[in-house]
């Protein structure tokens, strides 16, 4: 298990008002997940997680419940980035965590079609 950081729960009520509490983890899972089905990915910009986490763009809607689309470009390295974000809340069991489900970089025209097709439930001032 990692930690990657913390949330910050005024943002992320827009998927549930209901979020146990602020703290993210990656599952050892999760991460051979990403690794598989996102070569390299996790290894080249797992440093930007608790920024995209923590500062997101834009937050969707999902089709899971409790779950959040996290959108963020960072610009330094001009790379967009979608992270899948699983929030607790009390109907979790015990021990249940925050948890990014997958991680990956996406090309500037997927990162748009998401924005354009997808609802969008956060978006950060100045977009």
């Amino acid at each position: 298990m990692y930690y990657i950081g913390k949330i910050n729960l005024k943002i992320y009520c827009c998927v549930t008002d209901n979020i146990s509490n602020d703290d993210v983890v990656l599952s050892d899972t999760q991460k051979k997940h990403i690794q598989e089905h996102h070569p390299g990915d996790y290894e080249k910009f797992s440093k930007y997680l608790r920024d995209i986490l923590s500062e997101p763009d834009y937050i969707l809607e999902s089709k899971k419940p409790f779950t959040a689309i996290v959108l963020k470009e960072i610009i330094t390295d001009n790379k967009k980035f979608k992270v899948i974000l699983r929030l607790q809340t009390s109907h979790d069991p015990k021990g249940f965590m925050n948890s990014v489900i997958t991680f990956q970089q996406v090309e500037d025209k997927r990162y748009r079609r998401y924005i354009k097709n997808g609802k969008i439930l956060y978006r950060r001032r100045g977009l």
